[in-house]
């Protein structure tokens, strides 16, 4: 008699395979790049500088280290459970399916907010370029191409997502170069180490507080895991292009925050005084090269922010959206697929809807840019140390692994080092998130009092030597039609 094959993909969870399997290892990278944006300290530089005492480059190292971590947590968490949804998913199968509910609403404070933070900062910087187009509108003309792209498919997304990124990395190549020339010439502060430690003004309560406002760049990673059921690699491609975008995206930052430091003419009124325009990154473009740089960098910075990076959050977004409608935890008609273009067609519109309506509210705000971003921050950091402890709690508890490296003393440092950060975050962001997790913790209650306790299909718990298909793409039951392609 033959062997019982293994479980097949998610089919073996009680799901259908809706969304398309097209993306590739390369795809995946490039999609978490362009969410992480390699030029993303230039919207959020003047902030960190004055929050690390003018130690930039060490707050975005220590934070690399934090989110590798993490993304080691994620490459386990992904190749046991290869489905859409992220920490929701892996908390919700690893630990409980209630802790899965808790984890995807806190996480929506980082995947259903972003979007709206991402139009609010460029619909700003595109209004200090073209100053007669008021803010509100470049938010409306955002949301409606990213929706629009979108909905054609995540083919067309990924094929975006390449296009930009070339044009951010040109950008980036181009300030770092005339940035290098630039202090070679005399210009700045010349060569120093002060942007990697400064022993004036460095402490580890200051460094990590720092890291709590340079994680900011970093989120992203995360989303590439929603895409779980359009990777068409191996399961391990999702754990893999995690770690090599973050060490990409890490490098990239470290070197652009080192060199823009150093062009600051004066750190010391930056760090007294902050950078409540915004604008202490182009201030270090001008000191290098001009006016021109200037306007080039926060052009970029407008474009990468309001379409390239909300276009991916967009995506994630839905995803996440539609893995718990499926689970009947959220609306049904949000696990609707369009048939065609077979991506989550209501989710998509939703979460366009919702990030217009932000956006167009926090535009009347002074304070908007920075109450979002810190929500966002605390919503993605709480439901990463939940990830940790999904790790341990699936594979060392339950499936008595061995690996202790992966399922214990890497997820234990990995939470280590993020709850130190939490506890040195806004204490704003901490007040507001605890509400969101009360308020969650309200709408749970409800779903059990009315019959729709959280409980998640099938396969709860499969083991640790075969946790899923390695190459889903031959699992991934009937193929598409040809007429649908």
């Amino acid at each position: 008699m033959a062997d019982t094959p293994a479980p097949q993909g998610i089919e073996s969870y009680g799901y259908q395979q809706e969304l398309r399997r097209s993306l590739t290892f390369t795809d995946l990278l490039v999609y978490g790049l362009v969410f992480m944006v390699p030029i993303a300290p230039f919207g959020i530089f003047g902030g960190v500088f004055q929050g690390s005492g003018g130690m930039v480059a060490l707050a975005y190292a220590l934070g690399m280290v934090a989110m590798m971590f993490t993304a080691l947590s994620y490459a386990q968490m992904s190749r046991a459970f290869p489905m859409a949804g992220s920490v929701y998913t892996y908390a919700g199968r690893g630990i409980g399916a209630p802790v899965g509910f808790l984890s995807g609403w806190m996480i929506l404070l980082d995947y259903v907010l972003v979007p709206g933070l991402l139009y609010l900062i460029a619909g700003v910087a595109m209004n200090s370029l073209v100053s007669s187009v008021p803010v509100w509108l470049w938010v409306v003309g955002f949301v409606l191409l990213n929706t629009a792209v979108n909905y054609l498919g995540i083919e067309t997304t990924a094929r975006v997502n390449k296009a930009v990124l070339v044009g951010e990395l040109v950008v980036l190549a181009l300030f770092v170069v005339v940035g290098v020339v630039a202090l070679a010439n005399g210009k700045g502060r010349g060569f120093d180490f002060t942007p990697l430690y400064d022993g004036h003004t460095f402490s580890w309560s200051l460094a990590f507080g720092a890291v709590s406002i340079a994680v900011l760049s970093f989120l992203g990673f995360d989303g590439i895991s929603t895409l779980s059921e359009e990777n068409r690699d191996s399961t391990k491609a999702i754990g893999r292009s995690m770690v090599a975008a973050l060490l990409l995206a890490g490098t990239l930052f470290i070197v652009q925050t080192w060199v823009a430091s150093l062009l600051v003419t004066d750190p010391d009124a930056l760090i007294r005084d902050g950078d409540p325009g915004g604008t202490a990154f182009y201030d270090a473009a001008r000191t290098a090269a001009g006016g021109w740089l200037a306007t080039l960098t926060a052009a970029a910075t407008a474009v990468a922010w309001g379409f390239a990076n909300s276009l991916v959050a967009q995506a994630a977004t839905s995803r996440l959206l539609f893995a718990m409608a499926r689970d009947r935890q959220l609306p049904s008609f949000l696990a609707k697929v369009h048939p065609t273009r077979r991506v989550p067609v209501n989710a998509t519109l939703l979460t366009a809807g919702v990030s217009l309506v932000l956006g167009l509210y926090m535009t009347s705000r002074d304070d908007g840019i920075t109450l979002l971003s810190t929500l966002v921050n605390f919503g993605a950091l709480t439901t990463f140390l939940v990830l940790h402890v999904a790790v341990v709690v699936h594979y060392l508890v339950r499936n008595r692994s061995r690996d202790y490296w992966r399922h214990l003393i890497a997820p234990v440092i990995g939470f280590a080092v993020l709850a130190y950060v939490v506890v040195n975050a806004n204490i704003a962001a901490q007040r507001l998130g605890f509400v969101w997790l009360l308020v969650g913790a309200v709408v749970l209650t409800g779903l059990v009092v009315t019959g729709r306790t959280p409980r998640l299909s099938v396969v709860e718990n499969p083991t640790v030597e075969n946790p899923a298909v390695e190459n889903p793409a031959t699992a991934a039951g009937p193929a598409v039609p040809e007429e649908q392609q």
